[in-house]
């Protein structure tokens, strides 16, 4: 369906059917509706929005739909996100994804989450012994550059 026949169909259902409509379509094809789309559901101006989002950048991704789920699990397993984890796990396997690929998916994503943090600790440090000229004192430790 093209992107102008969704929003003819949008205003001619009205926002709360089409909500109620896509929460359904949501729950059938992954199992279950994530609780922020029930939230947002409340204010179906607000969930079709964030959906109508979503819905253009997976339709025109070039990326299989399986890889699309893959790196929402990441990111997802990166934000420490417990439900979008889960979320993710489940439209992975629905997608095709394989139990090796979703725990190889999970320890990249922990390899790439504790690179993240060590490169801002450790910038923020050289910046900081750098501001002070080397010659840091932190709790009696002298930090040098």
């Amino acid at each position: 369906m093209e992107f102008e026949d969704t929003l003819e169909k949008i205003v001619e259902r009205g926002t709360q059917k089409t909500a109620e409509d896509w929460l359904k379509a949501i729950n059938v094809e992954y199992g279950k509706v994530p609780l922020i789309f029930e939230r947002m559901a409340e204010r179906p101006e607000v969930l079709i929005s964030h959906l109508l989002y979503k819905s253009a950048i997976t339709k025109t991704s070039k990326l299989d739909p399986k890889v699309v789920e893959l790196i929402s699990l990441a990111v997802g397993a990166s934000l420490k996100c417990r439900h979008c984890v889960s979320y993710h796990i489940g439209a992975a396997l629905k997608k095709g994804a394989t139990r090796d690929e979703i725990l190889e998916v999970i320890l990249i994503a922990g390899l790439t989450a504790n690179a993240a943090v060590l490169a801002n600790a450790y910038r923020v440090m050289h910046d900081t012994v750098h501001e002070c000229g080397g010659t840091c004192d932190v709790d009696g430790v002298h930090l040098e550059e």
